[in-house]
């Protein structure tokens, strides 16, 4: 056998290191989210500086990110204030209002093969690039992502050079893919499940918006702790500044908090299909759903 045959299987075989490596890349994004809550270390100082290392792994600007995280966790479960740092939700009157191309292009983003394939990797590697939706405080944010694609241009180019760009591209594909699906996957599934809280302005609580529109997400030991305990995210909505090591222990000291919205992981494949808002029935449906209420009696 030829030695580039046999470079060729070794690869092939090592390849399979990329789902522990994206494991262990999403476990750093949850630590850098920890650090955006400023719960991680005691020390704010310390929290941005960990984020901001943490960011150029991950791809993501720390500042940019936390400030449309924070507003995700101000307005979680607001149908009046949605659209920073969340997944697009309409409610049924409002997809029925759209237009055709309108209706096609909605579809298309919730299509679970691009929303779970093609869009994490747009998200992470070419849409965190540029800072398209910078909050009011933008000076920062913008900051925020040029010193971070510095960074990561000169991180990945160092390693380019030392090592060769083919062998840099054949490793850190496969898992910067593999972990930006696992990523929004997470963040899908915290809070687009049927059963799941959304309210008008007037209506809103923070209180029924964090325990009742945010998941528990009952994942294998290994899994939660690849994840770091993120599927305990009725609580972490709940008071953001607990941090993940701690998270099992208030649900232990809590046995009330078992049992909200608790999901499987077999479960939560079923949310794939979930991608409208009914307000009069209070639940997320998928389109089939609607098309059946609507030529019901």
């Amino acid at each position: 056998m030829e030695l580039n045959q046999l470079y060729g299987i070794g690869y092939w075989a090592t390849l399979l290191l990329a789902v522990p490596a994206a494991g262990l890349l999403v476990r750093m994004f949850m630590i850098q989210h920890d650090c955006g809550h400023g719960s991680f270390f005691r020390s704010r100082w310390v929290n941005d500086l960990v984020g901001r290392v943490i960011g150029v792994f991950t791809l993501t600007p720390y500042d940019h990110w936390r400030s449309a995280h924070a507003h995700h966790h101000a307005t979680s479960g607001n149908l009046d204030r949605r659209g920073i740092g969340d997944i697009d939700v309409l409610t049924v009157d409002e997809y029925q209002a759209l237009s055709k191309w309108q209706r096609v292009r909605y579809r298309l983003y919730r299509n679970p093969l691009l929303f779970f394939g093609i869009g994490p990797t747009y998200l992470f590697v070419i849409k965190q690039r540029f800072p398209f939706r910078s909050r009011p405080e933008g000076g920062r944010s913008i900051a925020s992502v040029v010193f971070t694609n510095l960074a990561i241009a000169a991180v990945f180019g160092l390693a380019m050079y030392l090592l060769g760009v083919a062998d840099i591209l054949m490793v850190q594909i496969p898992i910067t893919l593999l972990a930006s699906s696992i990523g929004v996957w997470l963040f899908f599934v915290q809070h687009q499940f049927a059963h799941t809280y959304w309210e008008r302005q007037t209506e809103w609580s923070f209180q029924d918006a964090s325990l009742h529109g945010s998941s528990y997400y009952d994942l294998p030991k290994v899994l939660r702790w690849f994840t770091a305990d993120i599927g305990i995210h009725h609580v972490h909505h709940l008071c953001s500044k607990i941090p993940n090591y701690r998270l099992r222990e208030c649900v232990d000291a809590n046995p009330g908090l078992a049992d909200v919205r608790k999901l499987t992981l077999w479960e939560s494949l079923k949310c794939m299909r979930l991608t409208l808002w009914d307000e009069h029935a209070k639940r997320l449906i998928g389109f089939r759903d609607m098309r059946r209420a609507a030529s019901g009696p």
